[in-house]
């Protein structure tokens, strides 16, 4: 299928976009769909599974099932020197918000300028709660190993462990290790004193939303994914890569597990706000034009 705008022309700023929606969550129609109304009314040209265009728009970097296929249009359009945009669920207001960016989802990705103002975090009413000082247990958080975020670690299993080993060379503190809800790791807490199992729990009639809560841990260890994002807005120090959203305002190693950096979190906040958008929004183009510059 072509979608092309009223009044087509061979303006150079009009761009050919490839949406490789067969590729897509069960959850990502609807995020598509706004997405190809935003290029539209802007004027570009949008095709279905297609790789002779200028951009492809992919959903997830999470290469496995039925996305799997994600992982030739990723490698191909990367050969060529072309730019991609991943869409995917959001962690700011589950269900409501969704991630959209050039080359992924995490900070490697690009969703726009920084240093933006207030007014989007007060839109999406997010609000920082005070760093807490206190927690009973340290959170270790795990991630899909088959998604582009986890290339170059371990495996979850020896992930986790080297975790474990370095925070117990800091501290005794209780440890909850939490799996990947697609993504279980059998057994391991078996193998440390003081370490436990949470296992995620699907909240009632969503599609993927499940039940993450940092409230009363001391801090929260993970790789690079949305539950990092989530606990620093609650107020709970994170121990994060560099490729998390949340590296600015956390910690890059447990040299400082019993007195965690807890800095100034107002314009991360704001940056991080611009990073997921409603549909409606994405309809709008609101995205699109943040991501204008780069494409």
């Amino acid at each position: 299928m072509v979608r092309r705008p009223c009044g087509e022309n061979s303006n150079p700023s009009i761009m050919k976009f490839s949406l490789f929606r067969d590729y897509g969550a069960q959850n990502s129609k609807p995020v598509f769909d706004a997405f190809a109304d935003s290029l539209v009314s802007s004027g570009h040209m949008v095709v279905d599974n297609s790789y002779d265009c200028d951009v492809g728009v992919i959903w997830s970097v999470l290469f496995n099932g039925r996305m799997a296929p994600n992982k030739k249009v990723w490698d191909d359009f990367h050969a060529h020197n072309k730019k991609i945009i991943v869409l995917e669920v959001g962690g700011l207001i589950r269900g409501t918000t969704w991630k959209v960016a050039v080359g992924g989802i995490n900070r490697e990705a690009y969703f726009g300028p920084k240093g933006n103002d207030n007014s989007r975090a007060n839109k999406l009413g997010l609000e920082l709660k005070p760093w807490t000082n206190n927690g009973d247990s340290i959170v270790i958080v795990g991630q899909h190993e088959r998604s582009h975020q986890w290339r170059n670690n371990p495996n979850m299993s020896s992930w986790v462990s080297e975790q474990i080993r370095k925070i117990r060379e800091h501290t005794d503190k209780d440890i909850i290790w939490r799996p990947h809800p697609r993504f279980p790791v059998n057994s391991l807490e078996e193998d440390f004193k003081n370490v436990y199992r949470q296992n995620p729990v699907q909240v009632q009639d969503t599609y993927d939303d499940f039940d993450f809560d940092c409230k009363g841990a001391y801090a929260v260890v993970n790789h690079s994914s949305n539950p990092a994002t989530h606990s620093v807005i609650e107020g709970v120090p994170v121990f994060v890569s560099e490729a998390s959203l949340a590296y600015d305002v956390g910690n890059p190693n447990y040299n400082t597990i019993n007195d965690p950096i807890r800095p100034d979190r107002t314009q991360w906040l704001n940056d991080i706000a611009h990073t997921e958008w409603t549909l409606e929004e994405i309809a709008g183009g609101e995205p699109l034009k943040h991501l204008t510059s780069v494409l």
